[in-house]
């Protein structure tokens, strides 16, 4: 049953025939409805012109360039902290989410790309991985996944840890190196291990909750910016399907409004300081099932159409304005009408091959690049303080590591010992009481480091 609940300026547009702006949520927010048109989206992008393969191809190819003699040559990855003047990566997979996002609006307007907190949801049973979800993919596009088999997934103390900086590159750098971006390609497996990551449809979710954290972290601060003022891919000169792509400054796109993408959780949507320009299509469709607030600079100009749509509650808030001569509704939807959803529609396209395997270790955080002579003063220990594991990096693999933790008072806690490694991980330290402690670190024999960490 559809019902419109607040009147509208003009008349009603009770049918959609192009791209909507979005309400990203939480995929364990999704209705059944929205599951299964997402996952039909997904089959239906690898028809035709494949705009799947297409951003895996392209993401392969310019995925990282440091080892490259061509100075010029511009590339996604990597790129901080000594080439700052090359630095894309939240705007460039921010642009790219939405491309694909919006490409799969023309085919149903309600969808919009979820997040998966890969802080939280870390079961290898979760119903993300379900065979009516995103599990499918993995035996129809041949993904070769292997759930929790390569790496950890970020705890929740490593998500604060990155969202405490406050210096944009620093934080920039450290959230592309550090376990919030990396552990989920690696403890997915298969395709999200490698250059072609763009191949599993999970990708998607991983960076749309990766940009909603760099959208948090900018709300706070202010303060992104970038030197470059276009991006590979999005400089007016790539084309797909016969289209050119327009030019993107990174710099517009430091704020997800800009796209009119916002992010919902814990069953809230609030759209505030957002002005309503039907640029990317000529009716702006914002649809959470849960509560939506508007308000506090929402504003939907004469002559532009927008449609907000809940299944339990619209709050229109001090702030929210709709000129007279704009196009404007609110509806609450309980689903059973207009929008029901067929059967998943499936493809089987395997890949043929799963592209080249990111070594991560070479792109852990480090003070500084390149292999050194391991030192006390090129030991990295991260973070620090620190509440589940502490990361020891060398920068470079060596034959044997002996860690021991000790407390202040000299009693040894913990020992290990590792072979043939650049970086390793003590998960042990989880079970230690908050306080301080001496890590003593022997590679080859040697004893490089005895340094205090902080448990909190």
């Amino acid at each position: 049953m559809k019902r419109n609940i607040y009147l509208t300026v003009a008349a009603a547009l009770l049918f959609f025939s192009a791209q909507a702006q979005s309400i990203r949520k939480n995929y364990q927010e999704m209705t059944l409805a929205e599951r299964t048109n997402l996952v039909n989206a997904f089959y239906q992008l690898r028809n035709g012109p494949d705009l799947i393969n297409d951003m895996a191809v392209f993401h392969g190819a310019f995925f990282n360039f440091d080892d490259s003699p061509d100075p010029t040559q511009l590339d996604i990855h990597f790129n901080l902290p000594d080439e700052p003047e090359r630095d894309i990566f939240f705007a460039w997979h921010r642009r790219q989410v939405f491309e694909v996002e919006q490409a799969m609006q023309e085919i149903d307007p309600y969808i919009s790309i979820p997040f998966w907190n890969t802080s939280t949801d870390q079961s290898t049973t979760s119903p993300l991985w379900s065979q009516d979800f995103l599990g499918q993919f993995n035996t129809d596009w041949s993904l070769n996944r292997n759930l929790g088999g390569n790496d950890m997934l970020p705890f929740p103390s490593e998500v604060t840890q990155v969202q405490s900086q406050t210096n944009f590159l620093l934080y920039s750098d450290l959230m592309e190196r550090g376990p919030v971006h990396h552990g989920p390609h690696r403890w997915v497996g298969g395709a999200m291990a490698a250059t072609v990551s763009p191949r599993d449809p999970v990708f998607y979710l991983v960076h749309s909750y990766i940009d909603k954290l760099w959208q948090e972290w900018e709300d706070l601060r202010q303060s992104s910016s970038y030197i470059r003022t276009d991006m590979i891919r999005y400089n007016g000169t790539y084309v797909f399907d016969g289209q050119t792509i327009p030019s993107v400054n990174p710099n517009s796109i430091t704020d997800s409004r800009f796209y009119g993408v916002f992010y919902a959780d814990n069953q809230l949507a609030v759209l505030d300081e957002y002005t309503v320009n039907n640029t990317h299509n000529p009716l702006e469709l914002f649809f959470y099932q849960y509560q939506i607030r508007a308000g506090d600079g929402f504003v939907v100009p004469a002559s532009r159409n927008a449609h907000i749509e809940s299944m339990t509650q619209i709050r229109l808030q001090p702030g929210f304005h709709a000129a007279d001569g704009s196009t404007f509704t609110a509806t609450i939807d309980d689903g059973t009408g207009q929008r029901n959803f067929m059967a998943i529609v499936r493809n089987q396209i395997p890949w043929d091959n799963r592209g080249i395997p990111i070594d991560w270790d070479a792109y852990r955080p480090q003070d500084e690049p390149g292999n050194v002579k391991v030192t006390e003063n090129n030991i990295h220990i991260y973070p620090n303080p620190f509440t589940e594991r502490v990361t020891l990096i060398a920068h470079e693999y060596h034959e044997s590591w002996f860690v021991e933790v000790y407390d202040l008072s000299g009693r040894k806690l913990i020992e290990k010992a590792y072979a043939d490694e650049a970086s390793v991980t003590l998960d042990e330290v989880s079970k230690l009481q908050n306080g301080t402690y001496l890590i003593k670190i022997t590679i080859n024999g040697n004893v490089i480091s005895s340094s205090t960490v902080i448990k909190q």
